[in-house]
């Protein structure tokens, strides 16, 4: 599941040209007081006001009308059309569509949800039953039993959804489980034309398998026996597997749009879901510019936590995205379970690698000519990432083929080895793609391996090349195993910090299992997700923070089942201070792409701990007012808050705050500009709420990142009564360090309150940066 970054479109740069030939999907923003309240007539005030700015002869067509998370419509218009529209009464923006792309047996056991414990999180929220989780996707193939609704309650008579009919999804596929499902198509068929209905389904059902995975990882049922062709066999189980799902659908074959993804936010509120789960990305904007940050303030005001993936752009820094603070941004971790499949070299070295595969395999003992698909002739470049068409049976037929990642997705690589007439795969990490191991279920025998090894294969080709001898191998599938150490470890597509639209806001905020996750899969769907496998499975291993997502969806629905008074902000700040951040060797989490110590920029708060979280002693709690003071102190104009906040902003509480640091958040981050001084200092105001003993009494202990002073005023919170909040003030003061103009320096540390029974932690970073 690749994920890709578009590029922002500028509305005034597109001013030049009134060509209908330009048309663009355009969300329009307008004050809540100038719409009529009722859905008829407020569409007809948007068409009269659109008809204002459109020559006569040009039809007049919303694509949608929205109501709850935000007041306005969609349309296509010419950039001019749209800056016409911008200067009318009432009118308060005019946004330009952004398209995105799409970003378990073991991960409950591995998270600590044990069915079997007399008390806990599954346990205290009754499996999350009262739960409703909107999953904004691809999509569901409700006849899965993830999605089964034996011996499930009635539903709450809260719910105002409902399960939209096609003549491929009919009303029984909804149930006590599946309580709704709708699909939202037409900012797609805006820019594309028609769907091809042979191709996708115009209805929810699924048609990529995305969608199925992330439903079914946030709250499937219990299934035994799974497994994906025979690996990580198991009991399958989501998150919250009671909780009730509704499947949003917005996004077909073309990617996600933007005007489709809000009204899947718009319809999610009204129908009365109390998580949103969105495992889909783009670039990072402005947050008044941003659909996604929009829709998840609109449903955080009314009480819903929103998680989001936050992008498979890693390792390198400044990739996270999804950064809005009102959302739960998760990068993705390891689990405890991985699919070796070892490539012995001809000179018997042994070089590890993962893969699935249970097809016509190997013969075993026997090794076979290894060739690298770059050195086949014709268009190295081409060949070496083994491209449609690119390698010449001629050089690959009988072989095992080494192919470089990139350009297509790894499974489409084995098909094209396999139409070549090569035996099997060896999938080469670049040097950016690091050490991280993503095992596919291919279409031929094959395995991945790290960037080193790949080194050392092209290696002992090019020296059997030059001793005129044949390169040879075989790849020794292992099956399935348990107990890895270290794990878990940052995973190397994870998308990492600072973040790219408010580095004073620590992104990811946490990281959950990402890589490998078995999960439900469609049943017209091969496991590689390609056309040609015909292979059928209930079940498919999928990596990327889209899997990690829901993860944190799930245990959101446990937390609000157990705390049905907690808010959204409360929800998240239980997760972030309860994480942790060493392995199951006791040592600070590793990064998978280098085997380095991972840092605060790749897991935030650290890896979720669902059982901790239940009870976390205190929470930084955020009101919708806090917001507006953040976005006031980022400088965002009247107008451009009113946008997310659908509503007048007073600034005058902002100066109060201080600095856009302020904002409540579990987290700390300093970002100094050096500018030749020799010192420079900040502090942080917070407020904690009591959520733990009646009379409890927390100190301090700071671990403070190096080469900073950190002192916390007062040194200790005495609590009378739950409920009870208390403030503090922290105060960072940093000494300059030596820098290259343009570069920056990053330490960590830490803020911990204990009471001898919780310890409720917070990282503090501390970022110097040279301008240029």
């Amino acid at each position: 599941m690749g994920f890709f970054l578009f590029f922002f479109l500028s509305l005034l740069s597109l001013a030049s040209s009134a060509s209908r030939v330009d048309q663009k999907t355009f969300i329009v923003r307008v004050q809540n007081e100038a719409k009529p309240s009722v859905f008829t007539t407020h569409k007809h005030w948007y068409e009269s006001s659109l008809s204002s700015v459109l020559s006569p002869s040009t039809p007049i067509q919303l694509l949608h009308v929205y109501d709850s998370v935000f007041h306005g419509f969609s349309a296509k218009l010419s950039p001019t059309e749209a800056l016409k529209l911008q200067t009318l009464p009432h009118f308060i923006a005019v946004i330009p569509e952004q398209v995105r792309h799409l970003q378990t047996t073991r991960s409950p056991l591995f998270l600590g949800l044990k069915t079997t414990d007399s008390a806990g999180l599954l346990k205290e929220s009754d499996f999350g039953s009262d739960l409703v989780i909107g999953v904004i996707d691809t999509g569901i193939w409700p006849e899965r039993q993830s999605f089964n609704d034996r011996n499930l309650g009635p539903i709450n008579s809260k719910w105002k959804g409902q399960c939209v009919t096609t003549n491929d999804f009919g009303s029984n596929y909804c149930n006590k489980k599946l309580i709704g499902a709708r699909y939202f198509c037409s900012g797609y068929e805006a820019s594309n034309g028609k769907m091809n209905e042979t191709s996708e389904f115009r209805s929810p059902r699924d048609s990529d398998g995305h969608g199925t995975h992330t439903a079914s990882i946030a709250a499937g049922r219990y299934v035994f026996p799974a497994s994906t062709l025979g690996y990580a066999k198991g009991v399958a189980a989501g998150m919250a597997p009671k909780a009730r799902l509704a499947a949003y659908k917005v996004c077909w074959n073309a990617g996600c749009y933007d005007s489709d993804i809000l009204a899947a936010f718009d319809s999610a509120v009204a129908d009365g879901v109390d998580v949103i789960s969105l495992s889909v990305g783009g670039a990072v904007v402005p947050y008044y510019l941003d659909a996604i940050a929009i829709g998840a303030y609109g449903a955080a005001e009314k009480g819903i936590f929103v998680s989001a993936s936050a992008g498979n752009g890693g390792p390198g820094g400044l990739t996270v995205t999804n950064v809005a603070p009102w959302v739960a941004t998760v990068g993705a971790g390891t689990i405890d379970r991985d699919f070796p499949a070892d490539v012995k070299l001809g000179n018997g070295k042994v070089v590890t690698g993962a893969g699935v595969y249970n097809g016509r395999g190997l013969s075993p003992g026997r090794m076979y000519p290894l060739v690298y698909a770059g050195s086949g002739g014709g268009d190295g470049y081409s060949s070496s990432l083994c491209l449609e068409g690119s390698l010449d049976p001629d050089f690959v037929k009988g072989k095992i083929v080494l192919c470089d990642r990139g350009i297509n997705s790894r499974a489409a690589k084995g098909e094209v080895v396999k139409k070549a007439g090569g035996v099997g795969m060896i999938l080469a990490n670049g040097v950016f793609d690091g050490e991280g191991l993503v095992v596919d279920c291919h279409v031929l025998p094959a395995t991945a391996v790290g960037a080193s090894n790949a080194d050392e294969i092209r290696q002992y080709i090019d020296s059997a090349s030059k001793s005129k001898s044949s390169a040879t191998a075989t790849i020794l599938f292992k099956g399935t195993r348990l107990g890895v150490r270290p794990a878990p470890v940052v995973a190397s597509f994870s998308a990492r910090g600072p973040n790219p639209e408010t580095p004073e806001i620590l992104k990811p905020d946490v990281i959950a299992p990402g890589l490998n996750i078995l999960a439900a899969w469609p049943d017209k769907v091969g496991p590689a997700g390609i056309p040609s496998d015909n292979r059928r499975t209930e079940f498919n291993i999928l990596s990327g923070t889209s899997m990690a997502c829901p993860h944190v969806s799930g245990l959101a629905a446990l937390l609000k089942a157990a705390h049905p008074d907690w808010s959204p902000a409360a929800i998240k700040s239980a997760l972030m201070t309860t994480a942790y951040t060493v392995d199951n060797r006791g040592e600070t989490m590793v990064d998978e792409s280098n085997g380095n110590t991972s840092t605060v920029l790749d897991f935030g708060s650290g890896h979720v701990h669902p059982t901790k979280a239940m009870n976390p002693g205190l929470v930084y709690d955020i009101t919708p007012m806090d917001y507006v003071d953040f976005l006031c102190n980022s400088n965002y104009t009247i107008n451009n808050i009113q946008v997310i906040t659908r509503r007048n902003a007073d600034c005058s509480g902002a100066k109060r705050a201080g600095h856009v640091g302020n904002l409540n958040y579990p987290s700390f981050s300093a970002v100094f500009q050096q500018y030749g001084k020799h010192t420079m200092s900040t502090h942080f105001i917070r407020q904690v709420t009591n959520v733990g003993d009646p009379n409890s009494v927390y100190k301090v202990t700071v671990r403070p990142p190096s080469g900073t002073l950190v002192t916390v005023e007062p040194k200790q919170l005495v609590f009378r009564r739950g409920g009870q909040k208390l403030n503090f003030l922290v105060r960072v003061e940093a000494t300059a360090v030596k820098l290259a103009p343009g570069s920056t320096n990053m330490k960590s540390g830490s803020i911990v309150w204990s009471d001898g029974k919780h310890n409720v932690t917070s990282p503090i970073v501390v970022t110097m940066q040279q301008p240029l």
